[in-house]
């Protein structure tokens, strides 16, 4: 059995994954807190992250959670699990990672993450991380998609799907609605 990379994001129905925390990144940052996703959403959030097995993190999200989620704490554990949970972040300019139980993977992208699903039999959970997605998605190794889109339109910013990548048929393998504000969580699996 190997680990699933699996790619799990909030997205705006133009498919911009830019800041929705609001870091200060973009002007538009932010606006994943204008919606409430209700106690079904941040169940599922925290469900998926204690099932999962290791974050794979590009360098501008892992430092923006490095720089988080250390001093966070909360009740239900999020914060422990994810202190506390292997991490592998994709940079060539991070030589030695502050966050615990961190890893630099500076080169050969594919081939260690491939490696890596071969090592786990859990899930691999990638957030944020545009360019690293893309990486993957070029080479095959995503397994399943968790897209929670949000009922919002930003005209710019990064996209989770940018020009020029091959096609991929995927299937849905799940659909449902998160909190009175219509928050879709839309998951997505390889069609082959």
């Amino acid at each position: 059995m190997s680990g699933k990379v699996v790619v799990t994001e909030f997205m705006t129905i133009d498919g911009v994954i830019q800041d929705p925390g609001g870091s200060g990144e973009y002007d538009r940052g932010g606006w994943s807190f204008e919606y409430n996703r209700g106690e079904e959403g941040d169940e599922f959030k925290l469900d998926e992250l204690m099932a999962g097995d290791a974050q794979l993190l590009g360098r501008i999200t892992y430092e923006g959670f490095a720089e988080a989620w250390p001093t966070m704490k909360d009740e239900q554990g999020f914060a422990d699990r994810m202190n506390s949970m292997p991490k592998y972040v994709v940079s060539t300019t991070i030589k030695e990672p502050s966050w615990e139980n961190s890893t630099v993977i500076s080169d050969n992208v594919p081939d260690e993450v491939a490696k890596l699903k071969d090592q786990y039999e859990g899930d691999f959970l990638i957030a944020g991380s545009a360019k690293l997605i893309a990486t993957l998605v070029e080479n095959d190794l995503v397994d399943e998609w968790r897209l929670m889109v949000f009922p919002t339109i930003l005209g710019l910013g990064k996209r989770l799907f940018p020009d020029g990548i091959d096609r991929r048929k995927l299937k849905l393998t799940d659909d449902k609605v998160l909190g009175p504000d219509g928050i879709r969580l839309l998951t997505y699996e390889r069609a082959d």
